[in-house]
């Protein structure tokens, strides 16, 4: 039997004997030394032969480490609550990576995790060990269990927000993680925090979400269940307009979600299909919210406390803050390029005299020389405790505006000071098949091609600059193509006897402004060498054709999908093989022709 869950603890604790809950910035997730225990035993068990491998994937899962495509490796996904780090995990990072870790990098997912690719299953229990000294877990990174939980990277800091939701969302952490009840679900469940009505969490493609309300003086949050992306996208509608944070309500009521979810039998026969979304879909959010309040009735609700107190995540950033600082650096000659990245990557925080700085991180990877100089440039400029973001970018928060520009000149040494954080150049990838067991194409190569396609371009025009592109290796959507204005997810094309890694479009997606919508999806099936020159034209063509101040998504709109179509129908058409076009039957970075290799993920495991 799984544990039920605890408060975070003081370094390692056990479940007979927890120690003193403590708040410290970035450690949320209890450590546990018996877990990494278990999991030395049963990896050495397996390795030897004497464990089945369906047994101990399941073990495996809620550890943190998947299955690759490749052989004898594994992923470990590392949660990051709200996406939050500190400098001394940001250095666990680099130190682990640096010795286990043989692409050299780390990876920031759409989900605000970190992800490490091609570790040996022996090393990646030594790995997870090590992380957990700076308070850092893997546990329930992967699995039907609840997942990472995300949040807004300006929560505590946005001059928008109704009130920071940081301290529930860390009870909520707290509440969920080896609870007994979201061990074995049907599926996994993904769940959002947000305050803002711009809604940088992204609430509506999430199994449940939560966003800041406030009635008669008290807090709460609105209860929206149901939503994801992937093969059937939903965007989740409201199962209570209002439930208190304070009292606890809002745990229990995702208690009761999760008890209803976990009891849907017919739901684990078609694994792909085992999401809350699926449920809601089928029965309506009125019989859902009926289920719910007849399942909040159990004599289970007298069983736990929903001790919010007890739970919470309160920590003063303010008290942590950099102070004025005695001399400072500013632009000495032409400073436009300094004035580009403050335009686009600078935000003014609600505390007067600081700014959150948005460091643009090229596929979200990171070295572990970066990852370093990154901690050295928290611990010298901002507050400490950096976010990661739902697109793949690092959040410096608490920066003095008096040294942005010295945070600007040290964030080029890196290679991280391009400005345009979240516009056009930005592009958002999943690792495809760089990794995982589901991805047909190399989302990852595609990613760098139409970076540097767009490079070519030179792009300024202020509305275009203003699109999102992203694309997955497969249509499950990590990457969240289908809510990007250009979206693309991996297939393929028969050529004879050959096969052409390709993609399929969306067009005319949103999640900005506080509005989910779905792109629609274009009728032609591009080759993966010819998408660069698609995103150039319907570029062009809206900057062509648009009408004075239109916007991309209003320009779809008004020209209909046949126009994007039309404008790549000769691109869409078959390649013949031959020497001329072998290029087209093999994806980007790769040397062998394309092959679709595809396995069953273990997320449906």
């Amino acid at each position: 039997m799984e544990p039920a869950s605890l408060p975070v603890t003081k370094g390692r604790g056990s479940i007979e004997d927890p120690e003193v809950l403590e708040n410290v910035p970035g450690h949320v997730i209890p450590i546990l030394e018996r877990e990494f225990d278990d999991f030395d035993t049963e990896s050495a068990k397996f390795l030897r032969g004497e464990t089945p491998e369906n047994e101990f994937i399941g073990f495996r899962l809620k550890q943190g480490v998947y299955g690759q495509r490749q052989p004898d490796v594994q992923m470990v996904r590392v949660k990051l609550p709200m996406g939050g780090i500190t400098p001394e995990q940001l250095e666990a990072f680099a130190d682990g990576i640096e010795r286990y870790a043989p692409l050299n990098k780390g990876h920031i997912t759409t989900r605000q995790n970190i992800q490490i690719h091609h570790m040996p299953l022996e090393d990646a229990a030594e790995f997870i060990r090590g992380l957990s000294d700076a308070g850092l877990s893997s546990r329930e990174g992967c699995g039907n269990t609840v997942r990472n939980v995300t949040g807004d990277p300006w929560a505590g800091v946005a001059p928008d927000e109704l009130f920071d939701l940081t301290p529930y969302a860390g009870a909520y952490v707290r509440y969920f993680v080896r609870h007994p009840t979201t061990q074995l679900m049907p599926r996994k469940v993904k769940t959002a925090f947000d305050a803002s009505p711009e809604d940088r969490a992204l609430t509506g493609i999430h199994d449940i979400a939560f966003i800041a309300r406030e009635r008669d003086g008290q807090r709460g949050v609105e209860v929206r269940v149901g939503g994801g992306t992937s093969i059937m996208p939903r965007i989740a509608p409201t199962l209570y307009d209002f439930v208190g944070l304070d009292d606890g309500e809002y745990l229990e009521v995702a208690e009761a979600v999760f008890r209803i979810f976990d009891r849907q039998d017919w739901l684990r026969v078609n694994r792909a299909r085992a999401r809350i979304k699926v449920l809601v879909d089928k029965i309506g959010i009125d019989e859902m919210r009926k289920l719910v309040d007849e399942e909040r009735q159990g004599d289970w609700v007298n069983e736990r406390e929903f001790d919010v107190e007890g739970l919470r995540l309160d920590v003063d950033e303010a008290d942590r803050a950099p102070e004025v600082p005695a001399s400072y650096a500013s632009p000495n000659g032409d400073g436009s390029e300094f004035e580009a990245f403050r335009a686009s990557n600078v935000t003014a925080q609600r505390q007067d005299g600081f700014s959150a700085v948005q460091v643009h991180v090229p596929r979200g990877d990171l070295t572990p020389e970066q990852l370093r100089s990154l901690a050295d440039i928290a611990r010298r400029y901002s507050g400490g405790w950096v976010r990661t973001t739902v697109h793949q970018n690092l959040l410096l928060r608490w920066v003095r505006d008096e040294t942005v520009y010295e945070v600007w000149e040290a964030l080029r040494e890196l290679g991280l000071g391009d400005a345009g954080a979240d516009q056009v150049g930005d592009v958002v990838s999943c690792p495809g098949t760089d990794s995982c067991k589901l991805g047909i194409t190399s989302s990852m190569g595609l990613n760098a091609a139409v970076r540097e396609r767009l490079d070519e371009m030179s792009i300024t025009d202020p509305l275009t600059r203003k699109l999102h592109i992203k694309m997955s290796g497969c249509p499950n959507g990590c990457s969240q193509h289908h809510i990007a204005n250009i979206g693309f997810y991996g297939a393929s094309i028969k050529a004879g006897g050959h096969t052409i890694p390709a993609y399929v479009a969306h067009i005319a997606g949103n999640y900005e402004g506080g509005e989910i919508v779905y792109g629609q999806r274009l009728k032609v099936r591009l080759p993966a060498k010819r998408v660069p020159e698609a995103v150039e034209r319907w570029i062009r063509l809206y900057e062509a054709d648009r009408a004075d101040g239109e916007e991309f998504n209003a320009f779809a709109a008004r020209v209909g999908a046949a126009t994007f179509e039309d404008a790549v129908r000769d691109l869409a058409l078959p390649v013949e093989f031959g020497l001329d076009t072998m290029e087209h039957f093999i994806d980007w970075d790769r040397k062998v022709p394309f092959v679709v290799q595809r396995g069953e993920g273990e997320c449906a495991v």
